[in-house]
């Protein structure tokens, strides 16, 4: 799997754009490669060898090992003894400091508690994470005895789900448009044995900052369910959009910006 990213985001070969704003946007190769590493180890979320680094990034071993040295002289990889790559101390840092300047989880967590202590499902909060996958950013586990398996840091696709439909922005779903054409449905899609409704959380701007969601074992989401579910997790994705300083859009309101496209 080549991590290298295929085109650039900012086009800069659109019509237009003039030849020195395309050489700045065109970007640095070296960075490029760096982050491929970096986003190698993410995946991974354990030590790698250099020859897995080399097969997952698609790179040289010698580009890999000149690119190691920069990275370890920040802090952000570190080279353990059995000279596997591993993330170092930078990389707990800019954790702390991601945490400190996004207030999304000081914002959700009290929601989701909310929604786990009036009896729902299992609340988690998705953004995308590339093109094809979505990452599960919060997690809590309802009161239930028996769960789904969606856990914090989990990839999921983008094209299943409730919160990938959230995500993608997907047309609205005919069975919740009486509550809100902002609410996903879905049975089945990514677990056979699971279901789930989801709906986006703004910020400034109607920019769709991510996709909260309940989520269960599929026998608990009969029709009865989701109509109770449904405008609890409404409550909270309005809620949570006030909070963070976006204005929940009119029933026919113009599609949302997505934060996170690119």
């Amino acid at each position: 799997m080549n991590l290298l990213p295929d085109s650039d985001p900012h086009d800069a070969d659109a019509p237009g754009v003039s030849a020195g704003y395309a050489a700045n946007m065109n970007g640095v190769a070296a960075v490029d490669r760096a982050m491929a590493v970096v986003q190698a180890l993410e995946t991974a979320r354990r030590p790698l060898s250099l020859a897995e680094l080399a097969r997952t990034t698609g790179l040289y071993k010698s580009a890999i090992l000149r690119l190691a040295v920069s990275l370890e002289r920040c802090g952000l990889v570190v080279r353990r003894a059995d000279q596997s790559y591993t993330f170092g101390p930078l990389a707990f840092r800019l954790g702390k400091a991601y945490d400190a300047q996004a207030p999304l989880e000081t914002t959700l967590r009290p929601l989701m508690d909310r929604l786990v202590r009036d009896g729902m499902e299992s609340p988690s909060f998705h953004v995308p994470h590339d093109s094809a996958t979505r990452l599960c950013l919060l997690r809590m586990d309802s009161l239930h005895s028996t769960l789904d398996r969606v856990r914090v840091g989990d990839l999921l696709p983008l094209a299943a789900g409730a919160p990938g439909k959230v995500l993608r922005q997907a047309p609205p779903d005919a069975r919740l448009r009486d509550i809100s054409p902002w609410l996903q449905l879905s049975f089945g899609e990514r677990d056979p044995h699971c279901a789930a409704v989801a709906g986006p959380v703004f910020g400034p701007g109607h920019v769709l900052l991510g996709a909260l969601s309940l989520s269960g074992p599929l026998d608990r989401f009969d029709a009865p369910s989701v109509r109770r579910l449904a405008p609890a997790l409404l409550a909270a994705c309005r809620d949570a959009t006030a909070t963070l300083g976006g204005q929940w859009p009119d029933a026919e309101g113009a599609p949302p910006v997505d934060g996170h496209a690119g």
